[in-house]
This record gives structure tokens, sequence and C-alpha cells, in this order.
């Protein structure tokens, strides 16, 4: 038996810190742990500078924050049709291209309630016409995942924003 259409919703309630939830999905299937970070210029012995990944302790205009979405199948049966939705942290913007997820269709929305594939979002200029919506204007993200995630497996999706 497999679990149907379970759906996530992982609110970035900080810019900072981290938190973690159990998803009210049948035999609470689904484990969620959420993210913020920020890569951080690590230099090592020989001199050669590298990016790590640290969790966010500062964040002021212009820092660009990684936001990761971990889920976990905990029982014994393999879930499908997962869906994690992800509001954009008010007071930062999307990073265009950013969005990542294995085996995922992802999605963007520009009021939390329809979403579509980037070039399918619209909105209106201030004269009132129809455009395509900007990167800066999403407000949402949502990957579905596409395969049945099997049991005790997990996968992650994500996305960049840089704060105003």
């Amino acid at each position: 038996m497999r679990i149907k259409n379970l759906i996530l919703t992982s609110a970035l309630l900080s810019l900072l810190g981290s938190f973690s939830f159990g998803a009210h999905a049948a035999d609470n299937a689904i484990k969620v742990t959420s993210i913020a970070q920020v890569e951080v210029e690590v230099i090592d012995k020989q001199g050669n500078k590298t990016l790590k990944r640290a969790p966010v302790t500062k964040a002021v205009p212009g820092t660009e924050v990684i936001y990761t979405t971990t889920f976990e199948n905990t029982i014994n049966k393999s879930a499908e049709n997962i869906v994690i939705n992800n509001p954009i942290p008010i007071a930062s913007e999307y990073k265009a291209g950013s969005a990542f997820g294995k085996d995922c269709e992802i999605l963007f929305s520009v009021d939390g309630k329809k979403f579509g594939h980037a070039e399918e979002l619209k909105t209106r200029d201030a004269e009132g016409k129809e455009r395509t919506a900007l990167p800066k204007e999403y407000t949402h993200i949502r990957w579905t995942y596409k395969v049945p995630l099997a049991a005790g497996k997990s996968s992650e999706v994500g996305f960049r924003a840089v704060i105003k």
C-alpha cells in the first residue's frame, strides 16, 4: 500500500535558524526538516579557497540565503504524490534559476494560490497590462516529487533568496 496525495507545507517562519516538524499524513509517513544557510569562504592550510555552507547567524540586505527542505519517509511503505510548498520569506527575493529538487516538477506562484512554470506566471504592471512575472515577484515555490519515495529514504528540495 502507498500513501497518496500528500501535501506538505514547510513554512519558513524566520530568516534565521531552522525547524523540524512531522507532516500530518497517514501514519505520520513523512518527516520534514527545513534549514536556512549561507555560503562562507573557507581557506585550507595550502591557501585553497572553497565554499562551505553554514547556518545563518546574521542576515543583512544583500545576503544570499539557501533554504533547504529535507523530507524523509519514516514508515515501511512507499509514499508517492508528495508535494512541498514553501513560501519565499518576506523581505527577500527569489534568485532566478536557483530552485532545485531531483525528480521534482518545480512550479512558482505570485499569490500563493495559483502555481505554474515560470514562463506561465502572469501579473499586471502599474498600468494594468498583463506581463510575465519576474522571479523577484514570486511568493511561493511548489515541488511535486514525481517518483515514489521508498521506505526509509529521503530527498531534498530548496532555493536561494537574497535579503532585500
